[in-house]
Order: C-alpha cells, then sequence, then structure tokens
C-alpha cells in the first residue's frame, strides 16, 4: 500500500493548491458598490425634469 502513495505524491509540490486566478467579486471591481446611477433611474430622472419644465414653462 505505500507504494501506491508514493506513485501519487513523488510528482507534486510541496503546496498543491493552485492560486486564485480571479476575485471572486465584493470587491471594488462590483459594478454596484462604485456609485454608479442606474441608468433606468437616470432616464426617469430625465423625464421627470423634461415633464416638470413642460409643466412649469409651458
Amino acid at each position: 500500500m505505500s507504494e501506491d502513495e508514493d506513485f501519487y505524491t513523488r510528482d507534486r509540490p510541496d503546496n498543491p493548491d493552485l492560486a486564485e486566478d480571479r476575485p471572486r467579486g465584493g470587491g471594488p471591481e462590483e459594478p454596484g458598490s462604485r456609485g454608479n446611477w442606474p441608468v433606468w433611474l437616470v432616464v426617469l430622472l430625465i423625464l421627470a425634469l423634461f415633464v416638470i419644465f413642460t409643466v412649469t414653462f409651458g
């Protein structure tokens, strides 16, 4: 049985775990945490301002 264990472990490095190649989210690259406004909210605000100006000055 020791021969089988040696077969699988002799070519492995000391630390066989791979390093994380990309972030899993929640960091500064997360789109919601950068402070950007959603597109639908900007369109809604522009539409609301258009209606307010049309009613006020029209």
